[in-house]
């Protein structure tokens, strides 16, 4: 296997100094995407001649000295819309014909001089938590059994397979903590506003969110200040002593949390203490009333989103019957309000405690690499619900949250952490993330792809 790609801050610098240059970059991940995506699906497009043309535009700019993601390709998540691609959102009732324009987070990208390699797969309106459609399914680099997880298992997959540095995502439920957990990576969810949304019709309410995946904080870091627009989040600042809860209650009430997950949990919280932290046990008073809110926004959310589609009679049965759920749901005068209301008052008062939550990203591991969409809703729905319980809140409450490595199990799996801060925390959390990698680093790529 061939080497896996540099980090996105060492091609950016290499071609900013000259010493490489954006199409030399562009042809190597081309290579590597053409060499193993055909085991893992992570791709719905693959941009070459457009990507090559792209990166000889970046290497004829006379700003190209200064552009922080100089040359360096990337991905984009097949529910943002990218002028002359089809925007399929895992779904065959989508219109196949080119998009007339960029997203606004697609031209921050090229303009900071990135390359937009491809367009990657996603489930059914993203709805769900592994990614599978009717267009093919996509598997985790680490396990091929197993799920890379989902909305943004496309974009995951080829980051932990080694084919691109970083990538795009977004994160609705969970959407792009719950892929990096999957496959060993830093992704993070910014809080509300502060990276450009417009996703769908509503951004379900404005619980999603777009934001980078990435092998390294830094690179995370670097891909969330261009999405944000503000350069100031890529430079990671010195870490003060925080007030640090530790969480390993399942935001579901009833649900078991696997010990591999908690254990992972546990042994963060061990290595923040040793490092001056002050930790203590706590649980946010979730509620099943935060639950149901949050669940309502999903449901709805998703009949909205299904109304832009082509054809709606083409949705795989599992999505139909959400979407009907939601219909329903928007007929009786919901989502309301006041469930997000009342839980960012319990969220605000357990952080005026608190400066972060660690709790497991996952309670169970991945799940099986298996066309979810052909099964049933309920199936899925209990599916999702049991292996990755602990992202959704924090969408509901609009607070910043992020996954980050955390060993790997007895059995080959990467473990990960859901870091969580008040709103405004993101330069906190992603400091907060980079101690932890330089205590504990981690594999950059799944072992069959180093």
């Amino acid at each position: 296997m061939s080497t896996p790609s540099p980090t996105a801050i060492e091609i950016a610098g290499a071609v900013r100094a000259g010493t490489l240059s954006a199409r030399a970059a562009t042809e190597a991940a081309l290579r590597r995407i053409e060499e193993r995506d055909p085991e893992l699906g992570a791709f719905q497009v693959v941009r070459r001649e457009a990507a090559l043309r792209e990166a000889d535009e970046v290497d004829g700019r006379h700003d190209r000295d200064a552009l922080p993601l100089a040359g360096v390709p990337i991905p984009i998540k097949d529910n943002v819309p990218v002028q002359g691609e089809p925007m399929r959102i895992g779904s065959a009732g989508s219109d196949p014909l080119p998009q007339p324009r960029n997203h606004e987070i697609v031209n921050r990208l090229r303009a900071a001089g990135a390359v937009v390699v491809g367009l990657t797969a996603v489930p059914e309106l993203c709805v769900f938590g592994a990614t599978d459609s009717s267009f093919g399914l996509t598997r985790n680099p680490w396990n091929l059994d197993r799920s890379p997880g989902g909305s943004s298992g496309g974009a995951a997959a080829a980051v932990a397979a080694g084919m691109v540095a970083v990538a795009h995502g977004n994160d609705g439920m969970g959407s792009i903590r719950i892929p990096a957990a999957c496959c060993g990576l830093v992704g993070i969810k910014a809080g509300l506003g502060v990276v450009p949304a417009d996703l769908g019709n509503g951004s379900w309410f404005d619980m999603s969110e777009n934001g980078p995946l990435a092998t390294t904080v830094e690179d995370c870091a670097l891909l969330l200040s261009v999405l944000a627009g503000r350069p100031e989040l890529a430079e990671l600042g010195a870490v003060r002593p925080r007030r640090i809860a530790i969480s390993l209650r399942s935001p579901i009430q009833g649900m078991p949390v696997n010990a591999a997950w908690a254990g992972a949990a546990r042994s963060t919280a061990g290595l923040l203490r040793e490092a001056g932290h002050t930790v203590r046990q706590a649980d946010p008073k979730y509620g099943q009333r935060i639950g149901m809110s949050g669940i309502g926004r999903w449901l709805a959310g998703t009949e909205l989103d299904s109304r832009l589609l082509a054809d709606r009679s083409k949705l795989h049965a599992r999505t139909r019957t959400h979407a009907a759920l939601g219909r329903a749901l928007l007929r009786a005068g919901y989502p309301k309000p006041a469930g997000a209301a009342a839980w960012r008052e319990v969220a605000e008062a357990f952080f005026d405690d608190h400066d972060v939550l660690i709790t497991p990203a996952l309670a169970q591991d991945p799940l099986p690499s298996v066309q979810w969409s052909e099964r049933g809703w309920l199936a899925n729905v209990w599916a999702n619900a049991r292996y990755a319980p602990f992202a959704a809140p924090w969408n509901l409450a609009g607070y910043p949250a992020m996954a980050v490595p955390a060993g790997v199990s007895a059995y080959g799996q990467p473990l990960s952490v859901q870091l969580v801060a008040r709103p405004g925390g993101e330069a906190m959390l992603l400091a907060l993330a980079a101690q932890l990698e330089g205590l504990r680093p981690w594999r950059r790529v799944a072992p069959a792809y180093s």
